[in-house]
């Protein structure tokens, strides 16, 4: 790669905004569950509780269906016209008239935000090998803020506005997105093209070469799931007896979360520099801790340093994981991605599914239980595979 073709600092900065400000697409509804609910009628709160699982499961879709096309085609081109869909989609559920719309509206919203991991491995590709970590953790820092900001937003909007006055917002921001990245994206054809069949077939010859990316989705999975079902409840908590708070104080929470936007960065410089094996282990415990305090401290308080264990941990081994995976196959990243965040995300849906089903049936102790088995999921996951590569190595210095 020449000089000319590195990545810069203001790109750097371009692709995190859009990143962020793409993804938080899929985050809206999360702090507006009980306006939703309160605008549909009382009976539809047990279908509109499900509508961040819902958003999740048209995410995941979209990064099986969409984002491997980045390894056959302009990167570019695909990106402004998902942005075009994402617009489209918003609009549609502004609109909805009933919660079965909006649930299919939010499947949309999800399968066309996936712009956000078209940008991903871009970014990894005009990095040079040296600072792809930096670069990857500065991007992700930019996803990890829209994730957060996008509660805090739209918990304001909903308390003060309307929830549909949050979607046509969010359609007015993917039309800026589409021009500013219109106009900084540059034309980056694969060397190798292939068709869409080979893209899907290669997907699994993928996932059984690489043993370290079916480890990662296993163990930044089990993170994920613990952090979305902790996200999509907490505004149900937080509009129960004793708090009684609306949507706006559930959205500020996302700020405290911001702590993980540090934790990115540095987790990436860490990563070129000494490796990932002992951040992904820290990172689960810290996610492992912050559950502790949920369940033992549900207080604002608690809540608050809970959430920033929680967040440094899933953003810490969010970017190490993928330092670890973009460097397996640098001609297949669109396609490695793809399977890294469809698992991320599958698991995520689940984690909100089962979140959602925990409160309704035991209460916040069951969230909090649940987050925590799936943090000590994680960890041991990630104890295994590095017991795993340790007797690889061990296997292979025998031989020579």
């Amino acid at each position: 790669m020449g000089d000319r073709d590195r990545i810069t600092l203001g790109l750097t900065l371009v692709l995190a905004v859009a990143t962020g400000l793409s993804i938080a697409n899929i985050y809206y509804n999360q702090p507006l569950l009980g306006v939703i609910a309160k605008s549909f009628g009382a009976d539809s709160s047990g279908s509109v509780n499900f509508l961040p699982a819902a958003t999740q499961l048209g995410y995941a879709l979209g990064l099986v269906v969409l984002v491997p096309l980045g390894d056959a085609f302009d990167r570019r081109g695909l990106i402004l016209w998902q942005t075009v869909g994402l617009v489209l989609s918003l609009a549609a559920a502004a609109f909805a008239s009933s919660p079965l719309q909006l649930i299919l509206s939010s499947i949309a919203v999800g399968v066309t935000a996936t712009i956000a991991q078209q940008i991903i491995p871009l970014a990894a590709e005009l990095a040079p090998p040296e600072e792809r970590g930096r670069v990857v953790g500065t991007v992700m820092s930019g996803l990890l803020t829209g994730i957060l900001l996008a509660r805090t937003i739209s918990g304001f909007v909903g308390k003060y506005f309307s929830w549909r006055v949050m979607y046509f917002l969010g359609a007015i921001v993917a039309v800026i997105i589409g021009v500013m990245l219109f106009i900084s994206l540059p034309r980056r054809r694969p060397e190798n093209r292939h068709s869409y069949k080979h893209l899907m077939l290669s997907l699994v010859k993928l996932v059984r070469s690489y043993p370290e990316l079916r480890w990662a989705v296993i163990t930044q999975g089990s993170l994920f799931a613990s952090f979305s079902a902790f996200w999509a409840t907490l505004a149900l908590l937080l509009q129960s007896p004793p708090y009684y708070l609306g949507s706006d104080v559930a959205g500020l929470f996302g700020i405290i979360g911001l702590a993980g936007i540090l934790a990115a960065p540095l987790a990436g410089r860490i990563a070129d520099k000494r490796g990932t094996g002992g951040i992904i282990g820290l990172s689960a415990l810290l996610v492992l801790a912050g559950f502790i305090l949920f369940a033992v401290f549900p207080a604002i308080p608690g809540l608050s340093l809970g959430i920033v264990l929680l967040d440094v941990g899933v953003q810490m081994a969010m970017v190490s994981n993928q330092s670890v995976i973009f460097a397996l196959e640098p001609g297949a990243r669109n396609r490695i991605n793809t399977i890294y965040m469809t698992g991320l995300f599958l698991f995520g849906a689940i984690g909100s599914a089962a979140g959602s089903a925990a409160w309704n049936t035991i209460g916040w102790i069951g969230v909090s239980s649940l987050g925590l088995v799936l943090a000590a999921f994680s960890f041991l996951s990630h104890h295994l595979n590095r017991r795993r590569a340790r007797v690889k190595s061990l296997l292979k210095q025998n031989e020579l």
